[in-house]
């Protein structure tokens, strides 16, 4: 669980996707970027792939659906669907910059396995 108002985290929660301060002004950036105002949100998902089994989505997408798990953040909102929740419960997601690479990064705590390009996940 994150605390809207600073984008901290509030320990002893373990169920939920965390989003780090950095991945939020990133995220921000790239719906203003992009004119993505109103109802848009992140989706983010699991879905089968890659050379460990599991990979990572994410898009933008306007519409909520019922079963969706619903993040908010400030003023983003994240969207995940139930069964990539399983999948991701307890996950960080980061945002990287370095000279290594740009791109979201997923600290997840359930991935037993991942390849060596860090894109794919096993449980």
């Amino acid at each position: 669980m994150t605390d809207s108002q600073n984008n901290e985290f509030i320990p002893g929660v373990s169920e939920d996707v965390h989003v780090t301060p950095k991945a939020v002004k990133e995220i921000e950036k790239i719906m203003a970027e992009s004119n993505l105002v109103g109802s848009y949100g992140l989706r983010v998902g699991v879905r089968g792939g890659g050379c460990s089994g599991l990979t990572y989505t994410l898009g933008f997408d306007c519409e909520e659906r019922p079963t969706d798990e619903i993040i908010e953040i400030g003023n983003i909102k994240i969207l995940i669907d139930m069964k990539s929740f399983l999948y991701l419960q307890g996950t960080e997601i980061d945002y990287s910059d370095g000279l290594t690479g740009k791109g979201f990064i997923f600290n997840n705590p359930n991935a037993k396995k991942t390849c060596g390009c860090g894109s794919s996940f096993g449980i």
